[in-house]
């Protein structure tokens, strides 16, 4: 599933072609994505004008003039894609209808807006904008990675006295928003600390530690354009390329990347997820 720089990406793709700018025609092609799509969903959409298109950990928040917001969750293979010509920044043309396009958005300006889910686990919702953070979705997520609200004492406040792994901590959304499997692990290598250790159990100290590995983790998945696991993809169709920069993730039986280490990564199943940990350097 994309995770917080996945979905970033993604969003700063899409602002060029949405924001400022009127969805002359929007198109379903089904009722329902995960869940059923709103009541009158394109007629809401059609003639709005996108205002501020924003994020809220992994959901992108699309402001429209008629005080709505639209709410987008990629799910497990949901892309937004970007076609047309737009000032000409997008010089491909509209791809044809495409099996699992579900939502299409027309932009003023030339651009096309595609929503393209194969498994259909992502999903869209319009909310009353004065009001959401009231959404069930958003109500109660955490402060995310790189903001004023996310630091060591904020985690150690959080993870004091958890009687879990801490891997299963940090996936946690109420505690930290954004983060999913992939970028948990790679913050717990870089903070030399295993996911099964118990999360009660780390001093403030490491955890300190730990949330300056997450900000930096965040911040180099960004600059890299997100991590391309199967059906990841930009908005321009292009692929992210931090994967290339794992430490641990999906490296099994490789040797470990931190210097003078020589360890071996290793997996184990954690809540019917897979975390790669080197068990020399990471205690």
């Amino acid at each position: 599933m994309p995770e917080l720089p996945e979905v970033e990406t993604v969003r700063r793709g899409l602002a060029p072609a949405m924001e400022g700018r009127t969805i002359l025609r929007a198109e379903q092609r089904r009722p329902d994505l995960r869940w059923p799509l709103p009541k009158r969903f394109a007629e809401r959409l059609t003639g709005r004008r996108v205002l501020r298109l924003g994020r809220r950990a992994k959901y992108i928040l699309a402001d429209l003039d008629g005080g709505e917001t639209l709410i987008v969750h990629l799910g497990m293979s949901g892309r937004m894609l970007v076609s047309g010509g737009m000032l000409g920044e997008f010089v491909h043309a509209h791809g044809g209808d495409g099996k699992h396009d579900h939502v299409i958005l027309d932009m003023e300006g030339g651009a096309r807006i595609v929503f393209n889910d194969a498994r259909r686990f992502g999903a869209m919702d319009l909310w009353p904008s004065e009001r959401i953070g009231e959404h069930w979705l958003l109500k109660d997520l955490g402060p995310e990675p790189l903001s004023n609200g996310f630091n060591g004492d904020w985690l150690a406040a959080r993870l004091s006295g958890r009687f879990t792994p801490v891997k299963a901590a940090l996936l946690d959304q109420k505690i930290v928003s954004g983060l999913g499997n992939i970028y948990v692990c790679e913050a717990l290598h870089r903070a030399g600390i295993s996911p099964k250790r118990m999360a009660g159990s780390i001093s403030a100290a490491r955890i300190g530690r730990l949330a300056e590995a997450i900000n930096a983790t965040i911040a180099d998945a960004l600059a890299a354009g997100g991590s391309s696991l199967r059906d990841y993809r930009q908005a321009d169709g292009e692929l992210g390329y931090f994967q290339h920069s794992f430490l641990v993730y999906d490296r099994e039986g490789e040797s470990c990347r931190r210097e003078g280490c020589g360890g071996t990564v290793r997996r184990v199943a954690q809540s019917g997820r897979s975390s790669f940990y080197c068990a020399s350097c990471q205690r």
